[in-house]
């Protein structure tokens, strides 16, 4: 997909976000706000009605790493920002890869992981079939909020009625006796999770560790009502320089010599 005219046409800085996270949005609004950067965004595609964006935006892959770093050279591209989700493992690695091919200076921003606090009833799990596994044999009445992308593991365990929360429908429905579904976009806050929990009788949750405020709610209502929750732990992300804030990341752009980048150079 061709660059946004706006991005081809000013002699600014050019940045390149890699989005669909609420940092991502925040970001890009920072820096349309200062006007000191050419600022494009590129969503997954993946949710069919995203969020309004306050950049030029693009939708779907690049087609792999060689993709995307021809579309770094063709549109010379001076900065990239990883602000894709933190289970968004295989977009950060091709940005890493790219980003070393094409010369061009890579930051990734990434939410803070949750950390377990007292009282919290956690049982880690490294892949989400093992998450599914160790809600046990007996059945039990789960929260599922993994995203509808992932749910398909549970009907590895049919036993479980299943609460399925995603922003999408979950299409075709799981293949299980019990799943209900809630259609919903965060922020969601303690209080309506506190109640969402107890009107269904929730005894465990299904939850990547996505970190973040948005989300929380669930994992601090859990935590006040002794339920348990599964936590899948983040997959490995390439080793690049990484910050945690929107500051951080102005901070970063501030140091850059934008000018260089022999990807704007064509090189």
């Amino acid at each position: 997909m061709d660059a946004p005219p706006s991005i081809r046409e000013t002699g600014a800085p050019r940045l390149l976000i890699l989005g669909g996270t609420a940092e991502a949005r925040e970001l890009a609004a920072a820096l349309q706000a200062r006007g000191t950067f050419a600022v494009s965004l590129s969503l997954a595609g993946r949710t069919r009605n995203p969020l309004p964006q306050s950049a030029p935006t693009r939708s779907g892959g690049f087609g792999g790493v060689d993709g995307l770093e021809a579309h770094l050279r063709a549109e010379r591209i001076d900065a990239l920002v990883d602000a894709t989700h933190p289970f968004a493992a295989t977009m950060s690695h091709h940005a890493h890869e790219a980003a070393r091919r094409a010369g061009v200076p890579l930051l990734a921003l990434q939410r803070r992981e949750w950390q377990r606090q007292p009282g919290d009833i956690w049982r880690e799990a490294a892949t989400i079939p093992e998450a599914v596994e160790k809600l046990g044999p007996a059945p039990r009445r789960v929260l599922v909020a993994l995203g509808r992308n992932e749910v398909r593991a549970l009907e590895a365990a049919p036993q479980h009625a299943c609460l399925v929360r995603s922003i999408d429908p979950v299409e075709p429905p799981l293949a299980v006796p019990q799943a209900r579904y809630i259609e919903a976009r965060g922020p969601f806050a303690e209080a309506d999770e506190h109640a969402l929990l107890t009107a269904h009788r929730i005894d465990a949750i299904l939850s990547k560790n996505s970190g973040g405020e948005a989300t929380y709610g669930k994992i601090a209502a859990a935590r006040a009502l002794g339920i348990e929750v599964i936590m899948v732990a983040r997959p490995a992300r390439p080793e690049v320089e990484t910050v945690d804030s929107v500051d951080g990341v102005l901070e970063w752009l501030e140091r850059l010599p934008h000018h260089s980048s022999p990807a704007r150079r064509g090189v």
